[in-house]
Formats: structure tokens, C-alpha cells, sequence
């Protein structure tokens, strides 16, 4: 039976989450507060689609390093010091959350979901027009020093345990692997599944996909509230009138716990601020995007441009940009990558996107039990567009009262509640 969806939120989530709810009939209306140009945290990211990371933020020794790099303003996690309440929150249920426990039972799911997405990407870039730079060669895991190689070859094994291929390669293998670009490492852990694509071509093709099925865009419309009935939603208010819905769907991003908040919803989420810089004419240009190990940044080839991103940085709900944080990009390139200059990067400007982070570092994806027809799909932190084709297809098959293929518990929009 066609129902009538209205999804807040047009990012990769929200797009995908449209798209796979129109293949299968439904009426979609996407509810976005920015306008059709807009750049938030699934345009100006690495673009890579990574069952590599099976591991959840919230691990072992994460605490411990946050703490860490608490005291470099040029690390690659940071946060601003603030008296806040969801803030204490959160880090203490993120402190609870990173045991060996919790990883062991997450795993599993979430490569699960990553070789799904992977899969899917490669049937949404083979359909005609859908041209989003799909590269399947793999990922490296840079290992500047000797010491973060041993660390990342145990993480190989744990890797290959669980069905993920990894390889631990030397200096020179890497090289050969990837001759495009002068590399200053000790080795690499190489993982031949992981992928990148192109993401505002990605985003461009979803939603040029979307409006051929009818999908309908309402940009610049800010949502205000949610009428509820006993139990249910009857539709989403905006500052442009209000839209009745079957079915509503929140793919708001870090935004997302202050659209549920007078529901008595509770979704702790704290946006992550990451950065990125893309170089349009670099002076080498890897085949594979990789992974800077120590300094947890981000590097991916995106046709002729070469874009680096990373850092964490939360700081509320703040789009500003930190110099410090970009700095602490800038400086991590040439450690790595020795033909690369800090002068390189002069007159770049620098893209900051909010990436919400669920204290245990799982999604929120599923129903919730106190409104029969709200549907949740947010909270994947750096996982959002490496998620996203799967994320859709699950919500589209649970409005239509199919029984997804995945066990969705751990991933319970109720799990705080």
C-alpha cells in the first residue's frame, strides 16, 4: 500500500532514504531547512565506503587518547571546554560504551551494513547518467612509524577473522601499490574491499534520481514541530505551513535531537566538526584513497582533485571554522606525503561539516516505540555516506512492513530512552 513519507533532512541519509522509498511507491516529500545549494556534512567529506571500519567510535582506549589529544588544539580530536549537560552526558555514556564487549557484539553489524552499501553503490553507479566516480581498488592504512604498523597489523588479523581482507604491507610494497604519489611511511595495512567515490556527484545523481521518481523537494523550510495523536504523527509544522504524513522519517543530522526533544524523545547526539581541504592541481595524485594513521586523516583522490579531511572537533551546534584545526591538517601532509608543501594549501578554503556522533558510535535506525509511524535514521557520524545506500533501502522496506534482513537492535532509536 502507497503511503504518504515525509523525510526531514536532504543530506546522503535523507536522499537515499527517498530514493528507495519512491522505487517502491510511496509519495516522498523532503523536508530541508537549507537551500538547494547547500554544503553540510555529506558534501565536503573523504567519500569513502569503508567495511575496514567495522569498529565503532566508542572502543577501548579511546577515552584515553581523547584525553590525549586534548592538549594539542591541533590534534585530531577536540573539545570545547563548556558547562553543558548533554555534553556530560554524552561523554559519560561514550566512556560506558568503549569496552571490548561492546565492540565484539558491533562488529559483526556493522560490516554487515558496510558490504551491503558496498554492493549497492556498485549497482547505483552502473545505472546510465549515475556517474559518481566510483573507484573500487581499496584503502590504505598509512603507518607513519614502525610502532603504528605492529598496532594496525594486530587490527589485520582481527580484520581477517571476521571476513574483512586485510594485508600488512612494507614501504616498498606500498610504493609499488600506489606509484602515484611519494610516500614517507613504514608500511600499510591495505584493505582491497574499502572504495571511494565523489560525493557532491554522488549526492548530484541521488537526487536527480529522486526527482524522476517524483520525489518532492521543499528547500528553505525549516522545521517548526511535530502534531502528534495519540501515538502517532500526524504531521511535520514548517515556516511554510505544515505537511500531513503516514509516515515521518528524521534524517536531520546533528540536528536531529532538537526536532524530538518536545516529543520526550531522548537521542544523544553531539556534532563532531570535521574539516576538509581539496587541492584541484596537486603535485602528485595517488590511484587509492588511504588513511594517515596517527594523525586519523583522511586522503582521497576525486578525479584530477585531491581532497584531505579529518578532525573532530565538538563544539555544539558551531559551523565556525577553528584555524587551529585546518593548521593541524596542513601540517600532517608533508609528514606522509614529503612533496607536499604547507604553501600548497594557500588560498584553499577550507569546508567544515557537523557529523553527529551517538555516544556509542551505531546509528540510530529503526521505529520508536512511543510514536508508531516516527522513523529515526541518523547519528552515523563519519559512517553517514558509507551508510547511506543501506541505511535508505531499510527504511524504505520497514514502512512498506518488510522485515529488514539486518538485526537491528543494537542500532534502537529507544536505546537511551
Amino acid at each position: 500500500m502507497s503511503k504518504n513519507i515525509v523525510i526531514i533532512g536532504a543530506g546522503a541519509i535523507g536522499l537515499s532514504t527517498a530514493y528507495h522509498c519512491a522505487r517502491k511507491g510511496h509519495h516522498v516529500t523532503v523536508v530541508e531547512r537549507n537551500g538547494a545549494q547547500r554544503d553540510g556534512c555529506s558534501f565536503g567529506n573523504a567519500g569513502m565506503i569503508v567495511p575496514s571500519h567495522f569498529v565503532p567510535l566508542a572502543a577501548p582506549g579511546m577515552v584515553k587518547l581523547g584525553l590525549k589529544w586534548m592538549l594539542n588544539p591541533e590534534s585530531p580530536f577536540y573539545i570545547k571546554p563548556r558547562l553543558n549537560g548533554e555534553l556530560f552526558d554524552w561523554a559519560l555514556k561514550f566512556w560506558r560504551a568503549s569496552t571490548a564487549e561492546h565492540v565484539r557484539r558491533s562488529a559483526p553489524l556493522l560490516r554487515d551494513l558496510s558490504f551491503a552499501s558496498r554492493a549497492m553503490f556498485e549497482e547505483f553507479a552502473a545505472l546510465p547518467g549515475n556517474d559518481i566516480g566510483l573507484t573500487t581498488r581499496g584503502l590504505l592504512m598509512l603507518c607513519k612509524t614502525q610502532h603504528g604498523l605492529d598496532d594496525e597489523a594486530k587490527f589485520a588479523a582481527q580484520a581477517n577473522q571476521l571476513g574483512v581482507p586485510a594485508e600488512v604491507l612494507d614501504a616498498q610494497q606500498v610504493a609499488k601499490l600506489d606509484p602515484g604519489v611519494t610516500m614517507d611511511v613504514a608500511g600499510a595495512v591495505y584493505f582491497p574491499k574499502d572504495a571511494h567515490f565523489t560525493p557532491d556527484r554522488y549526492l548530484a545523481a541521488l537526487q536527480s534520481q529522486c526527482e524522476k521518481l517524483e520525489v518532492h523537494f521543499k528547500w528553505d523550510t525549516e522545521v517548526t514541530g511535530l502534531e502528534t495523536e495519540r501515538g502517532t504523527i500526524t504531521a511535520v509544522d514548517t515556516l511554510h505551513g505544515e505537511f500531513l504524513a503516514d509516515e515521518v522519517v528524521l534524517c536531520g543530522g546533528s540536528w536531529s535531537p532538537q526536532l524530538v526533544r518536545e516529543l520526550g524523545l531522548k537521542i544523544p547526539i553531539q556534532a563532531g566538526k570535521g574539516y576538509s581541504l581539496t587541492l584541484t592541481q596537486p603535485r602528485e595524485l595517488p590511484q587509492l584513497c588511504a588513511i594517515f594513521t596517527e594523525a586519523r586523516m583522511a586522503v582521497t583522490p576525486m578525479g584530477p582533485s585531491l581532497r584531505f579531511g579529518g578532525t573532530m572537533e565538538i563544539a555544539g551546534l558551531n559551523e565556525d571554522i577553528n584555524p587551529a584545526r585546518v593548521l593541524g591538517i596542513i601540517k600532517s601532509v608533508p609528514k606522509y606525503f614529503p612533496k607536499f608543501t604547507p604553501p600548497d594549501f594557500a588560498g584553499i578554503e577550507p569546508w567544515r561539516g557537523l557529523r553527529p556522533r551517538s555516544p556509542d558510535g551505531l546509528p540510530y535506525l529503526g521505529r520508536t516505540a512511543k510514536f508508531s509511524n516516527l522513523i529515526l535514521a541518523t547519528g552515523h557520524a563519519m559512517m553517514g555516506m558509507s551508510l547511506s545506500p543501506v541505511t535508505g533501502r531499510i527504511v524504505s522496506e520497514t514502512v512498506s512492513g518488510e522485515k529488514p534482513q539486518f538485526d537491528l537492535g543494537r542500532l534502537s532509536p529507544d536505546r537511551y530512552a
